[in-house]
């Protein structure tokens, strides 16, 4: 089997066997992303040192020091994501130049397990959109097709994992941006728990919670994710929104579902759902039944329209991206897209109180939602309502016939950004255009554990993974 074809958790165990070395495993991955990044864009830079800290990784091995669970193990990063000395532009022109001198809390972990960061993955300028460009590196490409878009705003990521120009990597996700990407791209992505994972603001430490905005692991496996988010998760007095450590081993994904109390909606009473996605999930919802939960289909009313729904969340951001960037807007405005230029101008035109009133919209989801969760284990729903797009759109215009918004009406994510619950993106087959459907996988507030033990007791019974270098043969 070959380098890159092999797990993160499958690497981890042979370098800590020594049976693998991970300059050898360095080496193959970079020569992959040399040889073929230009064909998917995943990649917008790669780590010079990724070598050099591969030797070191291998001298401590040879010489028996204590070691970490990543040792040795390649990961992407995504570009909105600093990095000490490696080349950070979230995107944007204006820090097509920008090299931070400090790493996130979560990237310290991941580096003092033994993970070794191979480079930087695309987003769209300031990870503004749902699918993946921006002006300094253009368009991240989809591996199942080069024609359509991976997503965003982890694009660049999802495709590095699908296109096996690396193991695992690391995504951010403020309305979907793990688990849009995850979805059309065929791999398992998850956002935990609000805090769970600190994330830390480099001028604003408050600034990840309207909407809540996540980090978290992409991966073609749920173990593989679980191994990488066991690292990253974890309490740090420095961040004001951090939670308490969770006590529990991530790792451990052994669990019967039996008597697991489910509910399943298919289109959050909002939502127009292709019937091709609705068919791959309903499937596997009957799935969930042979795995012994009670299954039962659920009506969700949050007593609004979807128009009212993506007003209020998309205000949050707009309003975010007017505090955050309106001044560099001021000094350099042929510096940002038309798209960041216009969040910008409707950001400026809410008032305190408007801002302020969106959050009885947010009260209404979040009470509907936990409504549920009150009463379910687990909340099952498509995460998108459509497979893979060309990339030059904002989404589809036209779903079974009827007109929706192309920015806004397909995502069923931003929802679980409302509110802060944990929700994977789990694969579960493909449609009848042969492109992967993601089931979204939800539970209450610190049942992460949770929500990564039933996708893998599903993928352990269906295997719904598909590889799509190997149905394309690349």
């Amino acid at each position: 089997m070959k380098i890159t074809d092999l797990t993160a958790t499958g690497l981890k165990k042979l370098i800590q066997r020594k049976e693998l070395s991970p300059v050898e495993v360095v080496r193959t991955y970079l020569k992959r992303i040399e040889t073929h990044n230009s064909q998917w864009n995943a990649y917008v830079t790669v780590n010079e040192h990724a070598v050099e800290e591969a030797k070191k990784a291998e001298d401590k091995l040879m010489k028996g020091e204590e070691i970490g669970i990543l040792h040795g193990v390649p990961v992407a990063i995504k570009d909105l994501t600093p990095t000490k000395g490696i080349k950070t532009t979230f995107g944007s022109p204006l820090f097509k130049d920008h090299i931070p001198d400090e790493d996130p809390i979560f990237l310290k972990r991941i580096k003092a397990a033994g993970g070794i960061v191979l480079g930087k993955t695309n987003t769209p300028e300031f990870g503004h959109k749902g699918v993946t460009d921006n002006p300094l590196f253009g368009v991240t490409k989809n591996p199942w097709n080069e024609k359509l878009t991976p997503g965003g705003s982890s694009g660049g990521s999802a495709a590095a994992v699908a296109a096996k120009l690396a193991p695992i990597a690391e995504g951010s996700d403020g309305g979907g941006s793990i688990r849009i990407p995850a979805a059309l791209t065929g791999i398992f992505g998850f956002k935990p728990t609000f805090g769970v994972i600190p994330h830390e603001g480099e001028e604003n430490l408050f600034g990840s919670e309207h909407p809540y905005l996540h980090n978290g692991p992409m991966a073609r496996s749920v173990e593989d994710a679980a191994l990488l988010f066991s690292v990253m998760q974890g309490y740090d007095a420095n961040v004001p929104n951090a939670v308490p450590d969770l006590g529990k081993n991530f790792t451990d994904l052994n669990l019967d579902l039996k008597g697991l109390k489910v509910g399943y909606t298919r289109n959050f009473g909002l939502y127009e759902v292709s019937h091709d996605v609705a068919q791959i999930v309903d499937k596997a919802v009957e799935h969930f039944t042979e795995l012994g939960c009670q299954v039962e289909e659920v009506d969700v009313d949050f007593q609004m329209s979807l128009k009212e729904l993506t007003r209020a969340f998309s205000g949050m951001w707009c309003v975010s991206y007017a505090a955050n960037y309106g001044k560099f807007y001021d000094q350099e405005p042929s510096s940002f897209s038309e798209g960041m230029a216009k969040m910008i101008h409707i950001g400026r035109k809410y008032s305190a109180v408007d801002y302020k009133a969106i959050e009885r919209k947010r009260t209404q989801i979040w009470r509907e939602i936990q409504n549920l969760l009150n009463n379910y284990d687990l909340v099952l729903s498509p995460v998108l309502a459509t497979t893979a797009f060309e990339h030059h759109l904002a989404g589809p215009s036209i779903i079974n016939g009827k007109e929706v918004q192309p920015a806004t009406d397909w995502m069923m994510t931003q929802i679980y950004n409302f509110t802060g619950h944990p929700a994977a993106s789990l694969p579960v087959g493909l449609a009848s255009n042969g492109l992967p459907v993601g089931l979204q996988v939800a539970a209450n507030r610190y049942q992460d554990q949770l929500v990564l033990q039933a996708c893998h007791a599903y993928e352990k019974a269906f295997q719904t993974y598909q590889d799509p270098l190997a149905l394309l043969n690349k």
